[in-house]
């Protein structure tokens, strides 16, 4: 008893000695408002989303700087980088989809913010929304593009960027060819380099490497943040208070947020992401149909393929996967069963149907482990011990059912009016496992990568 009550008062005071170094982290941060009188919003989906944007911001960049990393020339007050980042609602994923800078994009009706003139809607690449409106009309387009709320807004200029680089000790980019850039004087070899901050950005902005430009520069900005990902998880930065502090102070010390991100949001994404890995996070580009689409008084644009695109986005909102799941890889591993309906798009509430402590945990758990969307509060059934496993569902979930009942031996199907979309897995006695299951997979209709396949082997 003693032991147990000093071990809790060691946890309860790492804990509170954790908050106490984090708490007021946001009050460096500059505030924006990309929110403020916004109507005929996008309806929320599942999970959190991010728009990420990094802004041409070389003017505070040191003289020094400038030369070293090839920063001449004046800012053009734009974004340079568009990400939207969506964070499962169970914190396991994170997906990150990269916008074209040189979209094309239908403006929506807004005052411009230099000259104060009003503008009807009108077609422009994207990054000239921030230019026109800044981070209110930035969103704007966005969520009128892809149909995705957007709950967070941040913006990175190149000073916080390398900071942050740099206070996570560099991260590690891999090449299997020579990269160099003349603009930007990135000079790599073949083989694996630690870069620091004014390295990355180097590596991250160059577009003349070879004939894919933006598409390349997008590549390579995807492979940095699965670096930074892995360099963050992997180096102790989510589990010292002191070190996260550190890193967190140098990031947001030139960082622009919405209102509603703080303290708190900060401290319950560190919580999610420590049990994070490269393969916990996904990218993709948005699919295009024509990388040279002429405007008439803006040039050429990036086209979306309108079809492709709505499918990804649609995926982003009902919070599923867009990278293929792994097959499993060992020899000896058994076969999985294929089904109508995919695992990922069936919600299961388990109930322990037995007296054995801990079962609907570990039938939780596994029927998680093959894909299904569980809700992890497995609870108990009431009455007698259950002697067989019961699958309950309503009638107009039917094909998710035998999905479910595949992945359960032996388990009896029985249908419930009105039991909704949420099936119920009550387990009995004769539980021998969970067996793995998957569906066909369908032809992608967007390339997507998880991290552990684009960092340093």
């Amino acid at each position: 008893m003693r032991m147990a009550t000093a071990l809790s008062v060691t946890v309860l005071a790492a804990g509170g000695i954790g908050h106490a170094l984090v708490t007021g982290l946001d009050t460096g941060l500059t505030r924006v408002d990309p929110f403020k009188d916004m109507k005929n919003r996008p309806q929320a989906g599942h999970g959190m989303n991010v728009l990420v944007v990094g802004t041409d911001g070389r003017d505070r960049i040191s003289a020094e700087e400038r030369a070293k990393y090839r920063l001449g020339g004046a800012p053009c007050n734009c974004t340079d980088t568009v990400m939207l980042v969506h964070v499962s609602e169970d914190r396991d994923r994170a997906s990150v989809v990269s916008l074209p800078r040189d979209s094309y994009a239908e403006m929506p009706e807004h005052t411009d913010l230099t000259s104060g003139e009003k503008h009807h809607a009108h077609p422009v690449k994207l990054n000239a929304a921030y230019a026109e409106g800044g981070p209110a009309l930035t969103v704007r387009t966005v969520e009128s593009m892809t149909g995705v709320k957007i709950d967070h807004y941040l913006e990175v200029d190149f000073t916080s960027f390398m900071r942050t680089v740099d206070a996570v000790g560099g991260v590690r980019i891999c090449t299997t060819k020579p990269l160099k850039d003349a603009y930007t004087g990135l000079d790599l070899a073949p083989g694996s380099h630690e870069l620091d901050g004014g390295q990355a950005l180097q590596y991250v902005r160059s577009r003349h490497i070879d004939g894919a430009a933006d598409i390349g520069r997008m590549q390579r900005q995807q492979k940095f943040v699965a670096a930074l990902v892995e360099r963050v998880t992997s180096g102790g930065v989510l589990f010292n208070p002191v070190r996260f502090r550190a890193v967190a102070t140098s990031m947001l010390s030139s960082v622009r947020a919405d209102e509603g991100f703080g303290t708190d949001q900060m401290l319950s994404l560190s919580k999610a992401m420590r049990g994070f890995t490269p393969a916990s996070s996904e990218f993709v580009s948005v699919p295009v149909g024509d990388m040279s689409f002429p405007v008439k008084g803006i040039g050429s644009t990036v086209k979306w393929d309108a079809a492709k695109a709505q499918q990804l986005f649609q995926a982003l909102r009902e919070d599923r996967p867009i990278a293929p799941r792994k097959a499993a890889t060992s020899a000896k591993a058994p076969k999985d069963v294929v089904v109508d309906v995919a695992p990922d798009t069936v919600r299961v509430q388990v109930y322990n149907g037995t007296r054995t402590d801990g079962l609907g945990r570990k039938v939780d758990d596994a029927l998680r482990g093959t894909g299904f969307a569980t809700t992890r509060t497995p609870r108990t059934a009431e009455g007698a011990e259950r002697e067989r496993t019961v699958v309950e569902y309503d009638p107009r979930w039917d094909r998710s059912a035998k999905s479910l009942a595949a992945a359960l031996p032996g388990a009896e199907l029985k249908a419930v009016a009105g039991r909704g979309g949420t099936l119920r897995v009550v387990v009995g006695a004769d539980y021998k496992g969970v067996r793995a299951v998957r569906a066909e997979e369908p032809e992608k209709p967007f390339e997507a990568v998880t991290g552990d396949q684009v960092v340093c082997p």
